[in-house]
């Protein structure tokens, strides 16, 4: 190997091992190392599978996956995983998109407009995979966080994120001062939780409730078992100090608003556009759109985050983890999937790992930590946002292991497994 090579190579393991005290590393052909805590181990077991998003295990050892963009004009794909390899056994689905979801004898999948099912045998298996049952068709997809990420409770409703077509509900989207639009139009459709019946077919956008508003886009969400409660990760607003200078130096629109994490209950309002919420202060600030000057406090009609993260990392899968392999520590706690920033330039770009943020009864308890790092490759490749990988969708397996989704580059599924000392 090339020695130039060879000292990148040891300056980044180098940089990763001091961040850690980790041993398990995942490398694979051109796949980035990636570092867990002591006593886990990381593989991967697919690779070049396409822009796989979300993803689900069953019992049986095959992993259902959703493609954000078709490959060979199929957008949903199941894998069988046996002796550390999962290989493509069945491509279905001519519609891109990227929620998937398993729940009472179906697989779920979403398009950015539409949100589908399909029957599974007792083996979990999808029994005819031509046949394609419409749940709900019809809702919003504005080219600006169009993805529809689903889940579903244990009473037979169907959650579906409604991203806003915009960054702050501007006058004019992304100028540089324009104020916000009085009483947002965009929350009557938009910006939300929307919940319809998971066994309706043919079900349109108008036949919908709005669970939850106030929310910009939701990729990461999860339905909590221990509290029966569906819980969100938003993406917080962009360019404060591109939109508004005299208000937000660069430093500052890197590090605002945080990434939320949110417990929902029907009615909620989590505030966007007309408050963030900023991490340093810990408060909800009115946005400079409507008002704010980066220290007005919000209304406290807007209900307040169970945790918060730094700005602009992208989370893009939220799981609570349910199984016994891992040590205690970790059963109820959730693992979120960051995909990584593009916008805190001049400062570095930040992200591209899996945290894990633990709970205790039913709350978050203590601070979040990096349970997964490595995936975007060098510290130079992360800090310029030339990451390699990017992980994206998260999933348990039937036997408490965690797999990883990431969907850029070809595309690669990760399993981290713990063995007890």
């Amino acid at each position: 190997m090339n020695p130039a090579i060879v000292k990148k190579l040891r300056i980044a393991t180098t940089a990763v091992c001091i961040a850690f005290s980790a041993t398990a590393i995942a490398q694979q052909s051109t796949t980035p190392p990636v570092k867990v805590p002591e006593g886990f181990n990381i593989q991967v077991i697919a690779e070049g599978i396409g822009s796989a998003r979300h993803l689900s295990v069953t019992p049986q050892g095959d992993i259902f996956v959703k493609l954000n963009k078709t490959k060979n004009n199929k957008g949903v794909l199941v894998l069988h995983e046996a002796n550390g390899k999962a290989t493509v056994t069945l491509s279905f689905g001519n519609y891109p998109g990227t929620g998937l979801y398993v729940k009472n004898g179906y697989l779920y999948t979403s398009s950015n407009s539409s949100v589908y099912r399909y029957k599974l045998n007792s083996k979990n298996q999808v029994i005819n995979p031509a046949k394609t049952e419409v749940i709900v068709t019809g809702l919003i997809e504005r080219r600006q966080h169009e993805s529809k990420s689903i889940v579903i409770d244990n009473a037979g409703n169907l959650y579906v994120n409604i991203g806003a077509y915009s960054n702050s509900c501007q006058q004019q989207d992304r100028q540089k001062g324009s104020m916000g639009k009085e009483g947002c139009p965009i929350l009557d459709s938009a910006g939300g939780i929307w919940q319809f019946k998971a066994d309706k077919l043919n079900q349109k956008y108008a036949d919908g409730v709005r669970y939850a508003t106030g929310l910009r886009n939701v990729v990461g969400l999860d339905w909590n078992q221990q509290l029966n409660q569906l819980f969100v990760m938003q993406h917080g607003r962009d360019q404060l100090s591109f939109l508004f200078p005299e208000l937000y130096n660069d430093k500052q629109s890197a590090e605002l608003p945080a990434e939320c994490l949110y417990a929902l209950k029907q009615g909620d309002n989590a505030g966007w556009p007309y408050i963030y919420y900023d991490p340093q202060q810990k408060k909800k600030i009115i946005a400079p759109e409507y008002g704010g000057d980066g220290k007005k406090e919000g209304d406290s009609k807007y209900i307040d985050p169970v945790a918060a993260f730094p700005a602009h990392l992208a989370p893009d899968g939220l799981l609570f983890y349910t199984g016994n392999q891992f040590p205690e520590r970790y059963k109820n706690g959730a693992f979120i999937a960051f995909h990584g920033s593009w916008n805190r330039a001049p400062e570095p770009q930040k992200g591209y790992f899996v945290v894990f943020q633990p709970f205790k009864d039913g709350k978050p308890d203590g601070d979040w930590e990096i349970f997964a790092d490595g995936f975007g490759g060098t510290p130079d490749d992360v800090a310029q946002g030339n990451a390699k990988r990017r992980p994206c969708g998260l999933a348990q397996g039937p036997d408490g292991s965690l797999y990883v989704t990431s969907d850029d580059t070809d595309g690669a599924i990760y399993k981290i497994t713990y063995k007890k000392p």
